[in-house]
């Protein structure tokens, strides 16, 4: 059983976790049509969509053991607006080249 300092930290990791995979999932989909496309320029938000998928997991994890740590302090503003600058370049790019 987690302590409820633990419950924040581990909340907040499975909200991270849960959205790199769902943009995981999404990946994978952009994949199958790029396939089905024959690759060329849909293949471009394919590989930013992965890029984007491991960038949240990264930050999910730093995010859930800075929260683990006895002295958390403040959150950094600039990780969920770089992750929000690649989820907006991604969605960009599948209007563009999808």
């Amino acid at each position: 059983m987690t302590t409820p300092d633990g419950a924040q930290a581990e909340r907040t990791g499975l909200a991270w976790r849960r959205t790199a995979l769902a943009s995981a999932a999404c990946t994978v989909l952009l994949l199958h049509s790029a396939a089905q496309r024959h690759w060329g320029g849909a293949l471009i938000p394919v590989l930013l969509a992965a890029s984007t998928s491991a960038l949240l997991a990264a930050i999910g994890m730093h995010r859930e053991r800075t929260l683990r740590t006895a002295e958390p302090g403040p959150s950094s503003r600039a990780l969920p607006a770089i992750a929000s600058l690649a989820v907006t370049v991604t969605a960009a790019s599948v209007l563009i080249f999808h």
